[in-house]
């Protein structure tokens, strides 16, 4: 797989270019935003199929909700003038507030209101699933300096009995063995927390659809947390049978760090991809452990459910300062540069698990590279370590080592390893068994 920099650099332009057409989309858990969100994905993703379930649903401790269906929300003051409108930002409304039309005071209505008086030019993402409330985000500057009302709040919207929806992509392949993609279509316009996932998911599934993978890719496009575990109460039993590796996607978009968040086993083949990936694509990344979850790897790797999936991301979800507001935009904080950057580290990491296998080298002793060609006549600068990787790798190849293994062992990069063991397979002195 030829992951060039500048393939990755078409990828991240072409998920930038799919995150502006989705910035104005209206997402919440359920309703007409996931719909169209998972349509507009399904024009890139043909086979993507928009999956529902019923409202009231019990899924393992929890519930399915209602379905919400919002028009608009606004605030209008005592002359007309609405000072807080949906049509401007979708965060401007509490995520799930239920229908209401009433006029009320300035200290009635402070009570339903939300900011942040330390990012007073930033409206707050704020939602309240599970428990009927009404509300609206602003700037802290605007609310400070409301008079007092009358004030009319309008929230245009259903809650009621209806469907959660999600999308699923499988590409199957020669193994029936899996690599897992999860990411999230359930927040409003936020871009690197919500929308980098999505697009960069998007990409890689792509291309993965062009490349010879050995095994099976599953995709799926989930409302966060009830999402994932209504995929798990569908399909856990064959998800724990077939699953090699998983990675969640989410905060994968900006250009400023890359981060790592393992499994709870923390010693799974996607916790060995990612930290191998990152160890060489950035080796200054900021790690967390299992305690700064946060995301769908709390439902994937919940005890009793136990699978393989890890977190590769840019800027970790709570840990940049635009994090859950309006500021998080498609302009200052996901770049198609970032976007790039996350799709290559992911692709690598999907490679690395796909095309690792467990190699058995078929002489007694070091093999003489010159005479099958091998060996450089001319020695020119790189070639002296090009050669020391491919004797190092030789050396470990046991049959007890995969090529990620080995990777590990002598400190390269398991793309160039590649590179290095095709023409030692060809020439008949590496014999190739898949680790899966």
């Amino acid at each position: 797989m030829d992951l060039t920099d500048a393939f990755a650099a078409a990828q991240g332009a072409w998920a930038h270019a799919l995150a502006r057409d989705l910035w104005p989309v209206a997402r919440s858990l359920s309703g007409p935003g996931v719909r169209q969100t998972l349509q507009r994905l399904q024009q890139d993703m043909p086979d993507l199929r928009i999956e529902q379930i019923a409202s009231g649903t019990q899924v393992f401790d929890w519930t399915v909700p209602d379905e919400w269906t919002l028009r608009r929300a606004y605030i209008e003051d005592a002359n007309g003038r609405r000072i807080v409108d949906t049509d401007n930002t979708n965060l401007h409304v509490v995520g799930y507030s239920e229908p209401v039309d009433v006029t009320l005071s300035r200290a009635e209505l402070d009570a339903h209101l939300y900011s942040l008086p330390d990012q007073p030019d930033a409206v707050p993402y704020v939602t309240s699933y599970y428990k009927r409330r009404w509300g609206f985000c602003l700037p802290h500057t605007l609310r400070q300096s409301l008079p007092d009302g009358p004030y009319r709040a309008v929230v245009d919207a259903d809650l009621r009995p209806g469907v959660l929806n999600y999308g699923e992509l499988v590409i199957p392949r020669a193994s029936k063995r899996e690599i897992f993609l999860s990411t999230y279509v359930c927040h409003p316009s936020m871009a690197n927390n919500e929308l980098s996932g999505p697009v960069v998911t998007a990409a890689l599934a792509r291309w993965a659809a062009t490349q010879g993978l050995h095994h099976t890719l599953r995709v799926v496009f989930i409302p966060e947390t009830i999402g994932s575990l209504i995929y798990l109460s569908r399909h856990l039993p064959a998800l724990q049978e077939t699953m090699v590796a998983g990675f969640n996607v989410t905060c994968i978009g900006d250009d400023r760090t890359y981060s790592f968040l393992p499994s709870r086993a923390g010693d799974t083949r996607a916790d060995q991809a990612a930290r191998h990936v990152l160890r060489h694509m950035a080796p200054d990344h900021d790690r967390y452990t299992w305690l700064d979850r946060g995301s769908d790897e709390r439902q994937y790797c919940a005890p009793g459910v136990d699978l393989p999936v890890a977190t590769l991301m840019r800027s970790k979800y709570g840990e940049y300062p635009e994090y859950h507001t309006s500021l998080d935009d498609l302009d200052t904080v996901v770049t198609p540069s970032g976007l790039a950057g996350g799709f290559l580290a992911l692709a690598r990491a999907i490679a690395a698990v796909d095309q690792d296998v467990t190699l058995q080298v078929t002489t007694l002793g070091e093999p003489q590279l010159g005479k099958r060609g091998l060996y450089p006549d001319v020695s020119v600068k790189g070639s002296a370590q090009d050669v020391r990787r491919m004797m190092n790798l030789i050396s470990y190849c046991d049959g007890a080592h995969s090529l990620l293994d080995i990777a590990d062992k002598i400190d390269a990069p398991v793309w160039d390893l590649h590179a290095l063991a095709a023409p030692l397979v060809a020439q008949g002195l590496l014999r190739n068994k898949r680790s899966a």
